[in-house]
């Protein structure tokens, strides 16, 4: 690796050391992804940062269920998961399907890939 000669930084009133390192400085900033993709990454992780979001998912890995059955998966009342789904639902990690008076969630594509993703 070479060390460029310094160069003044664009961002020189936050940071008034010289970049030394130019041409990794340079392939790092082209290499990091636009601010909507950081965003959308931000926000599922932050979904994936709640234990109860996190078990919800993990639950329905195994298949699809209805609002009662994840409620006695995690020892929650149907209200506190209904408004856990509906964040899931909001971010497309969930689906929904409604089966007269029941409805039944199952991991949308977006909940699959990230939870294979977080299984290694």
């Amino acid at each position: 690796m070479s060390i460029a000669e310094p160069r003044p930084s664009a961002l020189a009133e936050t940071c008034p050391v010289p970049c030394f390192n130019v041409e990794l400085v340079d392939q790092i900033r082209a290499s990091l992804p636009n601010e909507a993709v950081v965003r959308r990454r931000s926000e599922l992780h932050g979904a994936l940062s709640d234990p109860w979001r996190l078990k919800i998912l993990l639950a329905l890995a195994y298949g699809e269920l209805c609002v009662c059955d994840i409620g006695h998966v995690l020892g929650r009342s149907p209200s506190a998961v209904s408004h856990q789904l509906r964040l899931l639902r909001s971010l497309s990690l969930v689906e929904r399907r409604s089966d007269g008076k029941m409805v039944y969630y199952s991991l949308a594509d977006e909940g699959r890939k990230l939870i294979a993703d977080h299984e290694g």
